[in-house]
């Protein structure tokens, strides 16, 4: 599915802080929000809720999360009223052939982010015309060119309606609207993935240098560096 010309010129010429609004009535059931439910998730999550509670919201269950992000997910969900989370996971049969010993990340994560992440996302990526994400401009130095509308080859959309946000404008909405925190950003983690590939943020490092720290790695490949 793609949006067509005349739609992507009409979500051009919205504003950033009313396209969020726009793309969810003007474009409802064709529309779908991907969430890591991490550090900063909740406050495109609350947004969202907001304005449909009822939008499908993706979440990719690796098999291989911090147990604090399960239960925040649930706690969330619960807190925002959200009513169409929907998990993704890799089979137990891709599981028991690729990766049976459970090492994939270990020598090749970029293997292990495809099995667990890329490929159950893709089996369902055709059924929508946009897809929200919270990625920000602010989060580390490959998504410093992040656009709010990302055209993807497909002529599906990627729309990322926090992309100019910063550290303070997030930290001010989370008081604000009194949101859940993630358990885990209270000891340093400010991007949250899999547990073996996550470690806590040091003073002064990038928001997310404590993803697949030690390596060139920088996206999981759901997502491209901006």
């Amino acid at each position: 599915m793609s949006l067509s010309r005349t739609e992507l010129d009409h979500l051009r010429q919205i504003p950033e802080d009313r396209i969020l609004q726009e793309t969810l009535t003007r474009l409802r059931g064709r529309v779908a929000v991907v969430s890591s439910f991490g550090a900063e998730s909740a406050v495109l999550l609350d947004l969202v809720a907001q304005i449909d509670p009822s939008v499908p919201v993706f979440f990719l269950d690796t098999k291989r999360h911090f147990p604090e992000t399960l239960e925040y997910r649930d706690r969330l969900v619960r807190s925002l009223g959200l009513s169409d989370v929907r998990t993704l996971s890799p089979t137990l049969k891709a599981l028991h052939d690729r990766d049976p010993q459970d090492q994939l990340a270990a020598f090749d994560p970029d293997a292990c982010c495809a099995l667990r992440k890329v490929e159950p996302l893709d089996l369902v990526l055709p059924e929508f015309d946009v897809w929200i994400t919270g990625r920000k401009r602010s989060q580390s130095a490959t998504r410093t060119a992040l656009p709010v509308l990302d055209p993807q080859p497909d002529g599906s959309v990627k729309l990322n309606p926090l992309a100019g946000w910063g550290p303070a404008q997030i930290e001010a909405q989370m008081q604000r609207r009194d949101l859940p925190r993630h358990p885990l950003v209270a000891k340093g983690y400010t991007s949250i993935g899999c547990a073996p590939c996550t470690r806590a943020v040091k003073d002064g490092e990038d928001g997310r240098a404590g993803r697949w720290a030690g390596l060139a790695k920088t996206e999981c490949g759901i997502h491209r560096p901006a």
